[in-house]
């Protein structure tokens, strides 16, 4: 599935905030053309909590074990939980043995190289056996993401859904 195809999808969902630093933004440079997503229907990038999914498109100098320096590799990541974690990979979080995995392997879920252990998946360029999965597993954890800020927000306190 092309990366444009899974960003038009994610951009449709309610309360989507996505970041996507690009050159010249205060962003790390590393950062920039890399996607960012959040449930913040106000619009601000939450300051104390992660995205739910991620796109990169480059290795960073901790995670290389992807190859995605190699022309047309990104990699989508999503937190996806430790039960739907188990029920993609077939084992739980805790029990990754990573010098078993090989993280290059294209459309195939694998435990995120640096976040597997905290229910995180990665599919580097998916394609036709991860793509329905993974578009929904974007939409469980949009919802989960939702449902976390809206049980932290004080009762009453509603947040207009951003345009």
């Amino acid at each position: 599935m092309a990366m444009e195809q899974i960003l038009t999808e994610l951009r449709t969902y309610v309360g989507v905030l996505e970041l996507a630093p690009r050159p010249g933004s205060e962003h790390p440079e590393i950062s920039w053309g890399d996607f960012f997503f959040y449930y913040a229907p106000d619009g601000e990038v939450p300051r104390n909590r992660q995205p739910y999914a991620t796109i990169v498109t480059k290795d960073y100098p901790d995670d290389v074990g992807s190859r995605l320096d190699a022309p047309d590799r990104w990699r989508l990541n999503i937190h996806v939980g430790s039960q739907l974690f188990t029920d993609l990979l077939g084992y739980p979080p805790e029990s990754i043995e990573e010098s078993t995995v090989d993280f290059s392997e294209p459309d195939t879920f694998l435990p995120h190289p640096l976040y597997g252990a905290y229910g995180w998946v990665a599919v580097v360029n998916p394609g036709p056996r991860t793509t329905p999965r993974a578009l929904a597993a974007l939409h469980e954890a949009h919802l989960a993401d939702q449902r976390r800020v809206e049980r932290r927000r004080p009762r009453g306190d509603a947040v207009p859904a951003h345009d």
